[in-house]
């Protein structure tokens, strides 16, 4: 029945707006989600569903951080407009190491490494990973935020800036253009299924050097040209060169899970800016190994390891 389906779309909406952002896999959390709760639609459909309901997550970025992306934003002086500039010049230089290796190498990757285990050992090895830079880099948030915040930026109470987020400066002083670019070779790890996009980029820049809030938000933005484009390309190619035609309840699939996922995003973005000014990322880290053993024994009970 259609309302099920629409449930279903909610449920998939909430993990994909908390696990896009948060460190964790959203991949992870989609495999053991569709193990039990399958959406009943085409293969093709899912396929598009599940690329296309990150423009509800990225709208969300949009929406909290639109003044401190905006270039021509008059509230911002000329230094901090061209700050700006700069922000999306090393967003685009750190996009295109994953938009090169993505064009090569997305669909063997799917083909061949789309299954339980790859999802578990990436889970758990970058589980690891993340306990141990944060073990060696003990700098807690708030000196980063003291720091940096010298450059601030009016935003008018009615928006622009996550609540309880403090607007640090136009651009991102520790993203250099040569960590942009290091940062942007870290996300192409993201390839592999189970690494999870924003947790490889938070983990390449704190390995790199750079504070928990500006590693989060540059992760943050690096992922506005990314799923925009990738959105688009699989909408392109699966409605007008596949000539693909959704059905009643799968508009319905579509439009519950954008709008979900847009507005739970807006809760965990929240939660994560303001959960690393007071605390490291090793409790992700912890939750990654965690989720890792229950994929592995989940589909070991089923027998399909």
């Amino acid at each position: 029945m259609m309302i099920f389906e629409l449930i279903k779309a909610f449920f998939i909406g909430v993990v994909e707006g908390i696990t896009e952002w948060l460190p964790v896999s959203s991949t992870g959390h989609m495999i053991l989600f569709d193990e039990f709760a399958p959406l009943n639609v085409s293969r093709e459909f899912l396929d598009l569903f599940l690329v296309v309901i990150q423009l509800g997550a990225i709208l969300a970025v949009i929406v909290l951080f639109a003044q401190r992306l905006n270039p021509l934003s008059r509230l911002k002086s000329t230094v901090e407009r061209r700050a700006t500039w700069g922000l999306w010049g090393r967003v685009i230089v750190g996009c295109l190491p994953a938009a090169v290796v993505g064009f090569l190498l997305d669909d063997w990757m799917e083909a061949n490494f789309f299954n339980a285990i790859t999802v578990s050992v990436a889970l758990i090895v970058y589980g690891v990973a993340f306990i141990l830079v944060e073990h060696f880099n003990k700098e807690e948030p708030s000196q980063a935020i003291g720091r940096h915040s010298r450059v601030a930026v009016p935003v008018p109470a009615s928006g622009g800036s996550p609540s309880g987020i403090a607007v640090l400066s136009a651009g991102l002083p520790e993203i250099t253009w040569r960590r942009a670019l290091a940062i942007g070779c870290f996300q192409c790890l993201a390839i592999v299924p189970g690494t999870s996009r924003s947790g490889s980029t938070i983990l390449g820049g704190r390995i790199l050097g750079v504070s928990r809030v500006m590693a989060a938000e540059f992760s943050f933005f690096l992922a506005i040209p990314v799923m925009f484009g990738w959105s688009l390309l699989k909408v392109v190619k699966t409605l007008f060169l596949d000539h693909f035609v959704l059905s009643t309840t799968e508009w319905g699939v579509f439009a519950i899970g954008i709008v979900t996922a847009f507005l739970v995003s807006l809760a965990a973005i929240r939660f994560l800016m303001s959960f690393i000014k007071k605390h490291s990322f090793t409790a992700f880290g912890w939750y990654r190994i965690i989720l890792g053993i229950a994929v592995i024994v989940c589909f070991a009970l089923l027998g399909k390891l």
